[in-house]
């Protein structure tokens, strides 16, 4: 259960960094940065969805 609270917590770190960076590239609208954004997600196996939609 430790394991899974820490890959938990972990997970929610990586989206709120992906999230917040989106928003940069977006408010900037740096095309580059987005697309790059999609690469770290698939690599770290997060779905787009988690960090572009606004919640």
């Amino acid at each position: 259960m430790l394991k899974t609270l820490k890959t938990d917590a972990r997970q929610r770190r990586l989206v709120e960094s992906l999230q917040q960076r989106f928003r940069l590239a977006e408010e900037t609208r740096d095309a580059r940065a987005k697309q790059e954004l999609f690469r770290e997600a698939v690599y770290l196996g997060i779905q787009p969805q988690l960090f572009t939609d606004p919640h």
